[in-house]
């Protein structure tokens, strides 16, 4: 594995004791014992937490949340966003800094998760898994899936069964069964149409906003209260702001916005919020159906996953509610789950379950063959 790359960011290796960890026997371990990585790799941050590999995630639960030795925090790291090296940079650094964090070295991880977003196809897999075998010893499991699967195992304590929802600034739903089939709706990015999300309602009060003042459309609250909140004087004013800029987290921070014109009972806002709920909704049961998660009666009960930050409740208009509501409609099995640990934890906890049972398979391989 190299040891020095990205200025030097893994000199604090050779810091320890010539490169071995304080209370390293030699066979890998260190005073906390070995030790898995979760990432959680998203358009706005990167979370990298490492977690003892003991207790067993068969003993943790919603309740009982698992022990974490140190957290990492770095920026973007979608390669749609920022390309591929600067990605990698973030990975690799954070990665470094949760490890340095814990007193640990590379020598201690028995596997890694990394959840990132962009990663849609098989092939990023591949490349990602390719990229992190120069950094990491032999003998490490690597497991690379979109940042959705470790939002579902955050909710799940790492069990890949069931739906997840997330609603931040972009949405996808992402949904597994128990023999392993999975499938998706949305998550294609604003421009194909992650209608529901952050961006997806933003952009819509804008619009909203440049029809009433064009005299195209209604008259609507979001005018005084988003142009106050930007400290800009007038309509015109707003299409210089936003193609100064038209980053999706920068639009997407103007939903509480909406959300407060809704609650106040302005009803083009109101008309938005409704639009997000059905568009939320109806990439659930596309999951759903595709997955056949609710049984052939429709009634069977399956986990829904709530994440990001469009579900959180608000004082009268709670947009994950009324997501969960529409959806029970049709499938009364959905169980509404909103994660107590975060999805670098669910990562985490991917990461220890695919290394057994990838060690399950190995064993049972070598017995076929003797």
């Amino acid at each position: 594995m190299k040891r020095h790359r990205n200025g030097e960011i893994w000199d604090f290796e050779s810091e320890m004791q010539g490169g071995v960890a304080p209370g390293d026997d030699g066979g890998g371990g260190y005073g906390f014992g070995e030790v898995i990585l979760g990432l959680d790799g998203g358009t706005t941050s990167t979370v990298c937490v490492c977690m003892p590999l003991h207790p067993s995630p068969t003993t943790i639960s919603r309740s009982d949340p698992p022990p974490i030795l140190s957290r990492a925090v770095a920026g973007c790291s979608n390669h749609n966003s920022v390309g591929e090296m600067a990605a990698r940079e973030t990975l690799e650094q954070v990665m470094a800094d949760a490890l340095s964090k814990a007193g640990s070295t590379r020598s201690a991880v028995r596997a890694v998760c990394l959840a990132v977003s962009g990663v849609n196809h098989q092939t990023d897999q591949e490349r990602i898994v390719e990229w992190l075998r120069e950094i990491f010893p032999k003998n490490v499991s690597l497991f690379v899936e979109n940042d959705a699967v470790a939002a579902l195992a955050s909710g799940t304590m790492g069990k890949l069964h069931g739906c997840v929802l997330i609603a931040g600034t972009g949405t996808i739903a992402y949904g597994f069964t128990e023999d392993g089939r999975d499938a998706r709706a949305a998550g294609a990015g604003p421009i194909l149409g992650d209608w529901g999300s952050g961006y997806g309602i933003a952009a819509q009060a804008l619009s909203a906003i440049i029809r009433e003042h064009d005299g195209r459309g209604p008259y609507t609250a979001l005018t005084s209260s988003i142009l106050k909140a930007l400290g800009l004087s007038s309509a015109d004013e707003l299409i210089g702001w936003t193609y100064s800029d038209p980053s999706w987290a920068r639009i997407a921070a103007l939903v509480p916005f909406v959300v407060s014109c809704a609650e106040g009972g302005d009803q083009v806002a109101n008309n938005i919020l409704q639009d997000s709920v059905q568009e939320l909704a109806s990439s659930v049961k596309a999951v759903v159906r595709r997955l056949g998660l609710c049984g052939k009666d429709g009634n069977d009960e399956f986990p829904l996953v709530m994440v990001g930050g469009v579900l959180e409740a608000n004082k009268r208009w709670d947009i994950g509610q009324e997501v969960i509501k529409c959806i029970s409609k049709d499938f009364p099995g959905a169980f509404p789950i909103r994660p107590t640990v975060e999805p670098a934890v669910g990562a985490a906890l991917l990461a220890w379950n695919y290394s057994v049972r990838h060690s399950q398979k190995m064993f049972a391989e070598v017995q076929q063959i003797r």
